[in-house]
């Protein structure tokens, strides 16, 4: 079984989706005779082709990105060549030009769709294509959310809701809470004493400046994991409440040092205020570590994850006093925290074990290809 994934970008470029397609990738890849390798683009430069883990990646040209996408014209040449080699195309939503490239050349392969989440900030150039991604929707034998969220609220997915299968993402547990350093934990809340964390790229739609001023009625140190383009407002904004001593930012760290932070933090807090934030696999990656969480309700996956008053609190979003109230009462009161932080993981443990979900993945591959064999 030869699998192709088709997604805009790809390790080492970092960011939600990009994780999700590498650990769905690493999982299938050799698993009962199945190859896998991925289409993608560079963010900018040349064509290239690599191997990162044992996963065949093909590159194609890009002169740089605008507007989140790529620009390639590239990289039409390589879908049109790579995809005849292959059983299966799982192609990554939202990717305009993979869905150009289903529409103007028209597989005949099998088509999965993972469905990552409704384009918004690009309103004009969302509706123009609008009808190639509804188009690849219709091709596809299944479709693959991480949430029943997304099911409910996509404009995208109201018409083949019958074709959705939940299969959330996960990451691998054990792993996280063998790699924690006890010392380490030890020397961080040392350093930064009670403290909120934040973890993700810095962009708009993650709601940072939200709880940035909500910090100003919070008695305990906010530390900031990531960079990104709103990096420079953000720090303008700190600078300008008065917070430079109970605010850091810290860029990004490696995953063996990040699971030390989600261990040391109180409460974990991820603000953000519109659908681009479709999951949100740092929840996880905190429940995991048993740090209580505080999410925005914007309609997605962040408040499945984090089903409130069980694992912490959903807020309204753009909304500081309500960012802090949850977090001052998860502070203030540690039988709460202590409850959160046990059902966070056994909430972790039971539904977004990385292992079990790939088991899911495989099987809903094999029944999709045994059906277009009979047919």
């Amino acid at each position: 079984m030869k699998i192709l994934e088709i997604t805009k970008l790809y390790y080492p470029w970092i960011g939600g989706v990009e994780k999700a397609v590498q650990d769905i990738t690493e999982g299938l890849n050799d698993r009962n005779h199945t190859r896998v390798e991925v289409l993608c683009c560079q963010p900018k430069g040349p064509n290239a082709t690599e191997k990162i883990n044992g996963i065949k990646i093909y590159k194609a040209s890009s002169f740089g990105i605008f507007k989140s996408m790529p620009i390639s014209f590239s990289f039409f040449a390589q879908f049109r060549k790579l995809t005849k080699d292959f059983d299966l195309l799982a192609i990554h939503q939202p990717f305009p030009l993979a869905d150009l490239a289903v529409f103007f050349f028209r597989p005949k392969q099998k088509i999965i769709v993972h469905y990552h989440f409704d384009i918004y900030k690009q309103k004009i150039f969302g509706l123009l294509l609008k009808p190639f991604a509804l188009h690849t929707l219709e091709k596809a034998e299944k479709i693959i959310v991480s949430n029943p969220n997304m099911i409910k609220n996509s404009t995208y997915l109201e018409k083949f809701e019958k074709k959705c299968v939940v299969i959330p993402f996960g990451t691998d547990i054990q792993k996280i809470q063998s790699s924690i350093d006890s010392t380490k934990v030890a020397e961080i809340r040392k350093k930064y004493g009670d403290f909120v964390l934040f973890v993700g790229r810095l962009s708009y739609y993650k709601g940072v400046q939200y709880l940035i001023e909500a910090m100003k009625e919070v008695s305990a140190n906010l530390v900031i994991i990531g960079s990104g383009q709103e990096e420079k407002r953000l720090k303008n904004l700190t600078a300008e409440l008065g917070l430079e001593k109970r605010v850091f930012f810290l860029g990004h760290q490696p995953d063996r040092e990040l699971y030390n932070y989600y261990k040391a933090a109180s409460v974990f807090v991820l603000p953000s205020i519109y659908k681009s934030e479709a999951f949100g696999i740092v929840l996880i990656e905190a429940m995991a570590c048993g740090t209580p969480l505080v999410t925005t309700e914007i309609g997605t996956g962040t408040s499945w994850i984090n089903e409130n008053d069980e694992t912490g609190f959903v807020v309204t979003p753009k909304d500081p006093t309500s960012l802090s109230n949850s977090i001052n009462k998860i502070l203030e009161d540690s039988e709460l925290e202590h409850r959160f932080s046990q059902n966070c993981k056994k909430r972790a443990n039971s539904l977004f074990t990385h292992s079990k979900l790939i088991k899911i993945h495989y099987k809903l591959i094999g029944t999709v290809l045994c059906r277009s064999r009979e047919n």
